[in-house]
């Protein structure tokens, strides 16, 4: 007490006026009774400093809410008896492959000859691409030839798969000659397209939550052997893994819905 009141003796009086009406007030409302602070006591500036800095505000933790956690990163060859890692992720980005693939093959503005090339034939002896079946030229930006001159007998074939592309065309038959009249590119065959181009990605995320389903399902397969918490752990790291493929696939869906849309 001694030392506190000399450290006291070296305070400015003007600290002591400013303190002692806020310590007055506080203390009178928590105790019903008004509180006198003599001018010239050093034990009341004392309590007066003292209590100055219980009434101090607290920094208070910010909540950050909807904020992903801390991400997990497991070392792959320390789980490799459970479950690959290295392979689980190139799955995830096989998907990605195939569906910026889809976007290529399904989702053209722009009208070529190879237009046509990602259409699959189903005949009698297999699948073909079409363009192995027939000879495929532009006639003119709205209409593509393909002859079947080579193949004849899979005409009608080739003219079901390109009904069947899911490219809005109606091709024509003329003996050995397919004419594929081109839909003229309007606001809303643009539109149509994101349409498209949205379920193609949907489609996707659902090859993306069967993969993440298996490899769950496999992680808990080691339940018995394998503590709770590296399974916890697993499970986190594959979701994440999951969650970072789909938004990458969501990028690709803005920019391909952008370049759609012009």
């Amino acid at each position: 007490m001694s030392i506190t009141l000399r450290w006291m003796r070296m305070l400015e009086p003007k600290i002591y006026r400013f303190c002692a009406p806020l310590l007055q007030s506080a203390i009178q409302r928590q105790t019903g009774h008004p509180t006198l602070f003599l001018n010239n006591c050093r034990q009341c500036k004392a309590l007066c400093l003292t209590s100055s800095r219980l009434l101090a505000t607290k920094k208070t933790k910010v909540k950050t809410k909807g904020q992903p956690g801390p991400r997990v990163n497991i070392n792959a060859a320390l789980v490799e008896d459970i479950i690959n890692l290295n392979e689980f992720k190139q799955d995830l980005l096989e998907i990605v492959e195939n569906l910026k693939d889809d976007y290529g093959k399904n989702l053209n503005i722009r009208t070529s000859p190879g237009a046509l090339d990602h259409i699959t034939v189903t005949t009698s002896e297999g699948k073909f691409p079409l363009n192995h079946l027939g000879q495929v030229s532009m006639k003119s930006p709205q209409l593509i030839l393909v002859n079947m001159t080579s193949f004849p007998e899979t005409t009608v074939a080739v003219t079901q798969a390109i009904r069947e592309s899911g490219m809005n065309l109606n091709p024509e038959v003329d003996g050995t000659l397919i004419r594929v009249p081109i839909p003229k590119v309007t606001r809303e065959h643009r539109e149509n397209l994101t349409k498209l181009a949205k379920q193609i990605t949907n489609k996707s995320k659902e090859s993306l939550r069967k993969l993440r389903t298996n490899a769950i399902a496999q992680v808990k397969k080691s339940k018995e052997s394998v503590s709770e918490d590296t399974i916890r752990l697993l499970e986190k790291q594959i979701q994440q893994m999951v969650e970072d493929i789909a938004a990458d696939m969501d990028k690709h869906l803005m920019a391909k819905t952008k370049e759609l849309l012009g």
